[in-house]
Formats: C-alpha cells, structure tokens, sequence
C-alpha cells in the first residue's frame, strides 16, 4: 500500500506499531521491541496503564474540548493545584500548551512580558548555552546550540547560544576542579558583554538531552550560575521538558543542585505520551508582577489547557506520586548507571557513562585512551540504534555534546516502571548490540 504520510526519514521503512504494554511495544508483524528510550523519553510511566486510560474513556464522556478564554476545565485546575503543590519554591502557576517548543516559547514571552511590566522594556535578549536543544519552532530553536538542527534556519534565527555546555568529559583534572567558577565566570562576562540591561534570561537544560546525551554538570555548578543571574537581574528558565516530573530521581533535576529556577519549563513527561502537553511554570513573583500589571499574559494556543490533556497529565502524575516512581528512578537508574560503567569498563568503544536517574548518556569514541570520535562518515551512532532495533531494543539518537557536532552517542531511559528482569534484558541486548558494532 502506498503511503502519503511524511516521516522522519523519506526513504526509510519504518515498521508499523500494533500496540504497547508496560516496558514493550509490538509492531504488526509481531516482533516485541523493549522500550529502552520511553519512546522520545517521554513514556514516564510505561505504556498502556489501566489507572490512567480508565480514566480518560471517561473524561472523553464529559468534555473533549473547551476554549480556554471561554472556559476552564476541572482537570486544567487541578492538574495545575498538584504542580503547585508538589514543584520546589514558589513555581505554582501552571500555562498549559501542547508540546515542549511552544512551553519554551511561552516561557521566553512570559519573560520578557514580566520586565515590559517592570518597565524595563529593553531587556528582550536571552542567553542559552552551545551543545542544547530546546525546540524546533524559530524561539525555542534559537536558544538550541545544536549545528545539525540549526544549520538551515540560521538566517531567521537569533544567536542566543553564548555558554559553552557544562560537559567535563574532556576536560583535564586541573579544568574539572575549577570548572564551576569558570562557568561562572563566562556567564558573567557574557553578560557584561550584552549589557544586563537587555538581557531578560538564561536559558539551560539542567541535564543535557539529545545534543550532549545526558552531560551532567558537577555539584555547585546552578547554585553558582543562579547567584550569577540573580545579581544582574537575569530570570533562569530551566528546561526541564526532558529531565523533569521525576526522570532524574526527583521532581525537577535543578533540585540535584538545590536550585528552583523562575520559570521551569515541563513537557514529554508530563503527558507521559498519553496526550500531547507541556507547561510554563512560573513563580509567584512573576506572576503577581503581570497580574498587578496589564493582567493578561500575551500567549495561548487554540488547545492551550485542553480538557482531555490536562486530564492525562493529572492521572499521570498521581500514578507517579500514588507508586513512589520518582524514588523508584532514582533507585533504578543508579542500578542501570552501574551496569552501564561495567559495560563500558569491558568496552573498546565506549568511553563515558553519564546521567542521574534514568536519563543516561552512553558516549562512543574511536579511542578510550585519547577520546578520539569516530569519523562521522561511519554514522557509529545510527549503527548502534539500528542494530539495537534489529535485536528488540529501542534506544534514542544523541550527540557527543562537542561544539564541532562530531561524536556519536545513544540516551537509555526506560520507563520508570521497569522491571529488574526487563532491565537485565535491556543490558543484555544493549552489551550484545555494542560488540556486533564494535567487532564489524
């Protein structure tokens, strides 16, 4: 049959799902793929959860959908009254939307709305950091240091990346002790170089998702970038669309770092792929600023808040809290980390496991004594996803995290609910698919 539908890859086959259950996704041929990825690093909770699709037959009963200038929906306030209530400092008010991009772009306006409020009304710049993603719509893509995406809109985009990426793998022993005050240091000077004046935030992914597959910042490094910006009046935004809502082992991975930002942006995991939604959390402070001001934040979208969604999310994330699933990836996540470095100690090709959780990033290397990458003629990391796939294991497509966009890398980060026996499977195949690579 011929198909019509545009994919990630024009000329590829790509075979088609049947259905999924817990950790497993069957495609119609039959053949049972262990979701190592939670798809895009989304399927928090696994797939196909009673307690949650029960739920949303009914919802879908009540109301399929409102206008949020007309109406409000019971699940749109109580999703937002549990965020509240289970999110760090004063994050409690909740702007829904449909997809991280537009929770990014939304969190960018609501910035720069807040000093219009302010009468500072030059301060429209912000400022993100090389080797990021935040998002494929022009805002949020212009915060991505990310060449591969970036490369053919850069006419239309702004040069916001301006941070080099908190990634210490290479670094020699004297750099990675004075890492932080060096960061720190940069953000400054970048800064002084702008002018404060314009510059309304900073932006940054507290763990770095598919341009630097999971690079972890080391202790000290938000508390310090936070005093930085709050002592120039810079808002931080943090990007918590894949890392936050428990995928690192707490509710936002800024919290590993004792910081809670101004604004924090939720995505992928909050709908746990059960309906598309994301949120611009923003503080009290922001939001009183606004409210006392012209009262109306400028941004929305036709489903913004839409009833269905908001009730996926909530149903969600009391599934989370009611199974203790943040506790539960903090726990298996250290037991797969450990896994991970057993491999990559047996390993000539793997050079460095990273992540908190289970968010964690496998970087792979042509010589683990130089840190040499492959040539990217090679495509190491399509190799890897592909004979992953071909042996019943799905892992996600990342980059080293190196400014040149050299390097190969692959994101594990199964679903929270993994079993030990499904995450000795997960090593099992991933080990077996990294020697068939490395031996051809």
């Amino acid at each position: 049959m011929s198909s019509y539908l545009i994919k990630p890859e024009l000329s590829a086959e790509y075979p088609v799902v049947s259905h999924a259950k817990g950790t497993y996704v069957y495609d119609q041929n039959g053949k049972k793929y262990l979701d190592g990825s939670s798809g895009a690093v989304t399927c928090n909770i696994g797939h196909g959860v009673d307690e949650v699709t029960e739920q949303l037959k009914e919802q879908l009963d009540k109301v399929s959908f409102a206008y949020r200038s007309q109406f409000t929906s019971e699940p749109a306030e109580q999703l937002a009254a549990l965020l509240s209530e289970q999110l760090p400092g004063e994050l409690n008010w909740s702007f829904f939307v449909n997809s991280g991009s537009e929770a990014i772009e939304t969190a960018m306006k609501i910035a720069i709305q807040y000093w219009q409020e302010k009468k500072q009304t030059q301060k429209s710049i912000f400022l993100s950091r090389w080797s990021s993603y935040h998002g494929i719509t022009l805002g949020a893509l212009s915060l991505s240091g990310f060449y591969e995406r970036r490369y053919r809109f850069t006419h239309l985009l702004e040069r916001y990346p301006a941070l080099s990426a908190p990634h210490i793998y290479r670094l020699n022993q004297e750099a990675k002790k004075d890492f932080v005050q060096t960061a720190a240091e940069e953000l400054e000077t970048a800064i002084k170089r702008i002018g404060s004046q314009f510059i309304a935030g900073f932006v940054a992914e507290p763990i770095i998702g598919a341009a630097g597959a999971a690079i972890t910042p080391p202790s000290g490094y938000y508390e310090r970038l936070k005093e930085v910006c709050r002592s120039h009046g810079v808002l931080f935004i943090a990007d918590e669309v894949m890392t936050g809502l428990g995928r690192t082992g707490r509710m936002l991975a800024t919290e590993h770092w004792h910081t809670v930002p101004d604004i924090a942006v939720l995505g992928k995991g909050l709908g746990a792929g059960y309906a598309p939604i994301a949120a611009a959390v923003v503080s009290d402070t922001i939001l009183r600023t606004i409210k006392q001001g012209s009262g109306v934040i400028m941004s929305g979208h036709t489903y913004s808040a839409h009833p269905y969604s908001a009730k996926a999310a909530l149903e969600v994330l009391r599934y989370v809290i009611r199974h203790g699933l943040i506790k539960q990836s903090e726990e298996k996540g250290f037991k797969l980390k450990k896994k991970l470095e057993a491999m990559m100690h047996r390993s000539g090709i793997i050079g460095d496991v990273r992540g908190k959780g289970l968010l964690l990033g496998v970087e792979f290397v042509a010589d683990k004594k130089t840190k040499r990458v492959f040539p990217q003629e090679r495509s190491m990391t399509q190799r890897i996803i592909s004979e992953a796939k071909k042996r019943g294991l799905i892992v996600y497509p990342a980059k080293a995290g190196i400014d040149s966009g050299e390097g190969d890398a692959v994101i594990i980060a199964p679903p929270f609910t993994i079993s030990d026996e499904e995450m000795e499977e997960l090593i099992s195949t991933f080990s077996e698919t990294v020697a068939e690579v490395e031996k051809n």
